[in-house]
C-alpha cells in the first residue's frame, strides 16, 4: 500500500521532489528526513488509517527522539509537534522525520510545481499543499490538509545535539544565505498566490508626533536579572547624543527577588540619576515582558523614541541612541533611511557575545534578508527581526505590546510592517550576551513547541489581515 523514500533533511532540489513522486507507485508515499526510523507496533498503520479518515493531503506525528550520551547510553526522549495552522510559514517547521503523502494529490501538488529551487523543493511542496485550493472542506482552512496525529508512532535518531540557544540563529548564519534567499523567493510565490503579498512602498502617513520630554527613551525590562542589570544600566547611561537631542533611561523591574532592585537604587543615588535614570516598580499582576514595555512608553516622560536594551546584553559603544535617532530621523547620509517615507520602527545589527563579551560563533548577525522590497512580507518565513529594535512611540502607543513573555516585539514588529517602513541600521550597534540564564539558552521540547505555536498563530493573525 504505500512506498518510503528517503530524503535527507528538509533543504533538498526540486528534482528531489519530483523523482519521489515519479517513482511512487502506491496509494501513500512515507518520505522519510532522517535515516534509521524505528516503528513502533503498528505506527505505519496508524498514520495510513488516517491519512485515509481525514482525508488529508499529509498527515505526521509525534515521535520519539533516540539520544545518545557521552557514555554511549541511549534515552528514548518524547519529541511532540504542533498543528499546522495559516501562519506556519517557518520553512523549519519541525514536522518530525516521516511525513505520509496521499501519493495523488503528492502529484498533483508536483506537477504544480514550476519554479527548480536547489534548496527549496520541499518548501514549496507543502507550501502548496496549504495554498487554499488544496485545504479539507471541514472550515479547517489552509492548515486542513496537513494533519498532526498527537500519538508517539515511532523513534528516530536525534543526530543535533546542541542546546536549543545555539540553533537558535542557524538561519542567519552567513554559510546559509543561498538557501535563505531560495525560501524567501518561495514564501513571497505563496503569499502571491493566496492574495497576501504586499507591495513594495505602500505605506500610511504615521501619527503626529506631539511633544515629548526627551528624544529618545531605553527601556530595559527585567526580572532576576542580578548578574547582568548593571552591566546594561551603564551600557544605557554611557550613551552620547549630539545636541539638540537628547534622551532617558527606563528600567521597569518586574517584582525581581534576587537582588536586582538593590542595584537599581544604587544607579539612583547618582546625583544625575533623576534627570536621567527612570526606576518603574511593577505591581504584582501579571505584565510579561510586553507588559512591561507598555508601561515605559505610556509613562508621560518617555522619550519620541524607544529603544531597546534587554537587561542580559549591552549597547555596542556609546553612539547607539544617535545612530538610531539618526535613522529615524534620516539624517545619516549612509543609511537607507533618507529616501522614502520614515520609519516607524527600525531594527539594528547584533553580534553575538559571551557574558564577557568575547564574539561567539555565528558572530554578527545583521538579518540582511530584510530589504525595503520584500521585508514585511519575508517577516512571515523568519522567526525573528532582529536586534535592538527601537519604535515610533506615538506610533506604539496606538499598536501596543501583546501581554506576554515571548515574541511579544514579533508581534509588533509584523504589525507596523503590514502598514508602515521598518528601517534597518546594518553596522553592529548591540552586544547579544549568551549565558546559563538566557530565557532561550536551553529550551526543551515542550517550551519550544509553545514559543513556534505562538509565533506561528501571530503570523496566523497577521496573514488574516493582510488577506481581509
Amino acid at each position: 500500500m504505500s512506498n518510503t523514500f528517503f530524503l535527507p533533511g528538509r533543504v533538498c532540489s526540486t528534482q528531489a521532489i519530483r523523482d519521489i513522486a515519479a517513482q511512487a507507485n502506491t496509494p501513500y508515499t512515507f518520505i522519510c528526513l532522517k535515516p534509521e526510523i524505528e516503528w513502533v507496533y503498528l505506527g505505519q498503520e496508524r498514520m495510513i488509517q488516517l491519512l485515509e479518515q481525514t482525508g488529508a493531503t499529509m498527515v505526521y506525528a509525534d515521535h520519539f527522539q533516540k539520544m545518545t550520551d557521552e557514555q554511549s547510553q541511549i534515552t528514548n526522549i518524547e519529541a511532540p509537534v504542533i498543528d499546522y495552522q495559516l501562519g506556519a510559514l517557518r520553512d523549519d517547521f519541525d514536522f518530525g522525520a516521516v511525513l505520509l503523502w496521499d501519493t495523488a494529490k503528492l502529484k498533483a501538488l508536483v506537477a504544480q510545481m514550476d519554479t527548480d529551487y536547489q534548496f527549496a523543493g520541499l518548501y514549496d511542496l507543502r507550501l502548496r499543499a496549504t495554498d487554499g485550493s488544496n485545504s479539507l472542506p471541514t472550515g479547517e482552512g489552509w492548515g486542513g490538509a496537513l494533519v498532526h496525529i498527537p500519538e508517539y508512532l515511532y523513534y528516530e535518531v536525534e543526530t543535533d545535539t546542541r542546546k536549543s540557544g545555539e540553533k537558535l540563529f542557524d538561519y542567519v548564519d552567513p554559510r546559509n544565505r543561498a538557501v535563505q534567499i531560495e525560501m524567501e523567493a518561495c514564501v513571497t510565490a505563496y503569499l502571491k498566490r493566496i492574495g497576501a503579498y504586499l507591495q513594495p512602498g505602500d505605506y500610511l502617513p504615521l501619527p503626529e508626533a506631539g511633544e515629548f520630554p526627551v528624544t529618545a527613551s531605553v527601556i530595559i525590562p527585567c526580572k532576576n536579572r542580578a548578574r547582568t542589570i548593571g552591566d546594561a544600566i551603564r551600557s544605557a547611561l554611557a550613551q552620547q547624543v549630539r545636541a539638540p537631542y537628547s534622551f532617558n533611561v527606563f528600567v521597569v523591574d518586574d517584582n525581581s527577588t534576587d537582588g536586582t532592585k538593590q542595584i537599581i537604587e544604587e544607579f539612583l543615588k547618582d546625583p544625575k540619576a533623576p534627570n536621567r535614570l527612570i526606576y518603574i516598580a511593577q505591581d504584582k499582576t501579571w505584565h510579561g515582558i510586553g507588559g512591561n514595555w507598555n508601561m515605559a512608553f505610556h509613562d508621560p516622560r518617555c522619550g519620541k523614541y524607544a529603544i531597546q536594551l534587554d537587561s542580559d546584553d549591552t549597547y555596542h559603544d556609546t553612539t547607539t541612541v544617535q545612530r538610531f535617532i539618526d535613522a529615524f530621523e534620516a539624517t545619516d547620509p549612509n543609511g537607507e533611511n533618507c529616501s522614502g517615507s520614515k520609519p516607524g520602527m527600525v531594527i539594528g545589527t547584533y553580534q553575538m557575545t559571551d557574558i564577557d563579551g568575547n564574539i561567539l560563533p555565528p558572530g554578527v548577525i545583521d538579518h540582511r534578508e530584510w530589504t525595503d522590497n520584500n521585508g514585511r512580507n519575508n517577516a512571515l518565513r523568519i522567526n525573528g527581526l532582529g536586534a535592538p529594535r527601537a519604535f515610533y512611540v506615538p506610533l506604539l502607543r496606538q499598536i501596543n505590546f501583546p501581554t506576554t513573555k515571548y515574541g511579544e516585539d514579533y508581534a509588533v514588529g509584523l504589525r507596523i510592517s503590514r502598514n508602515w517602513r521598518i528601517g534597518r541600521i546594518y553596522d553592529v550597534v548591540y552586544n547579544c550576551r549568551r549565558w546559563s540564564d538566557n530565557s532561550d539558552a536551553n529550551c526543551d521540547i515542550p517550551a519550544m513547541n509553545r514559543n513556534n505555536w505562538y509565533k506561528d498563530r501571530l503570523r496566523t493573525w497577521e496573514l488574516l489581515a493582510r488577506l481581509k
